[in-house]
């Protein structure tokens, strides 16, 4: 048994729990969005001095909820990689004064290694292997969990991420930032057949196609395109019907992806992580074409798929059981392969 105080601070959320192996005591997360709302988007510099301000006062409180003294943990975590470099060394650098003023284990934890570790609190008993699809602003990947540390990549997207590309499309439909959360409003409410959209698909040298490679930028274009045509033929713009095909596009063509991987690969669960894990219509997409096939579908309740300290806490509560941990001199980094998480850790 693993007791760790996590620290996450890689974009726009200052967070911090404590987590006893797959057990959340305590979580706090401080949202910035808000503050970036007039900006449409997350300021790197801002977001920066927004978790100074913040992290100290959060990291009393989830203390506090958990009833814990400094003696009861077992180990310091923070997000190392990848992520705002600015806003990584806010989390990083505190936590690492805390271990090394409580003479703590220090652990970094990788981001994408985070958003996996989601699916274990909501289901203790899972084990690897498993397929993760990783859905979110920054990322969208199909990745094989083997084990603690042990990540293949078997897809991802080849330009613009998921959730970017419905952030993009809420600009194109005035809709404000953040835009998934609104076009999963409006689309319950429009029809996604009213306008047929492609889903895209990474052609090879030889003529194929990449199985499981995704690509969003022609989506966003041809969503450009279709309201550019209905604008010049006058009239209100139908937003409810154009997020509604929108959002059925994204989600059969990474329902599509995932199921061929999981089947490919003789995978029998698919665990879901990332801000676009919370999506209504992806959620109804996957379960449904999951259940043709006896596959399991794991998708985390809202607070575990935005950006949260408790994902952070499990995966370095998994790393120090092991005998992993990191050392002080270790940086933030703003790209890290998931395959390289490896290189976070000394090894006991």
């Amino acid at each position: 048994m693993a007791i760790v105080l996590a620290i996450e601070t890689s974009c726009d959320e200052t967070a911090v729990a404590i987590v006893n192996n797959r057990h959340v005591c305590s979580s706090v997360v401080a949202s910035q969005i808000p503050l970036h709302q007039r900006y449409g988007g997350v300021v790197p510099e801002v977001a920066s001095r927004q978790h100074l301000e913040t992290v100290n006062g959060t990291i009393a409180q989830a203390l506090a909820d958990s009833g814990m003294q400094w003696s009861d943990l077992d180990g310091i975590a923070a997000t190392c990689a990848p992520g705002l470099v600015g806003a990584l060394l806010v989390g990083l650098t505190a936590a690492k004064t805390l271990a090394l003023l409580k003479q703590k284990p220090f652990i970094g934890v990788h981001h994408l290694e985070g958003h996996i570790y989601a699916s274990y609190l909501v289901d203790p008993q899972l084990e690897p292997p498993f397929l993760c699809l990783l859905v979110s602003g920054g990322h969208t990947s199909f990745i094989h969990v083997q084990d603690c540390g042990c990540y293949k990549t078997l897809g991802q997207t080849r330009d613009d991420a998921a959730g970017e590309a419905f952030d993009k499309v809420a600009r194109l439909l005035n809709l404000g930032y953040p835009g998934g959360p609104e076009i999963d409003r409006l689309a319950a409410q429009g029809d996604p057949t009213a306008f047929p959209l492609p889903e895209g698909q990474i052609s090879l040298p030889e003529g194929g196609y990449h199985p499981y490679d995704t690509s969003f930028s022609g989506l966003k274009t041809a969503v450009l395109r279709l309201v550019q045509k209905l604008q010049q033929q006058g009239g209100e713009l139908p937003v409810a019907d154009i997020s509604a095909s929108f959002q059925a596009t994204v989600a059969r063509s990474l329902t599509r992806r995932a199921i061929a991987c999981a089947l490919d690969y003789r995978l029998k669960t698919i665990a879901v992580g990332g801000g676009v894990a919370a999506n209504r219509g992806l959620r109804q997409h996957l379960q449904t074409a999951a259940a043709k096939h006896n596959l399991r579908v794991i998708f985390p309740p809202i607070h575990l798929c935005t950006d949260n300290a408790a994902m952070i806490g499990c995966a370095a509560a998994d790393h120090l059981e092991r005998g992993h941990t990191s050392p002080l001199t270790l940086g933030a980094q703003s790209r890290l392969a998931i395959g390289d998480v490896m290189q976070l850790y000394s090894l006991a």
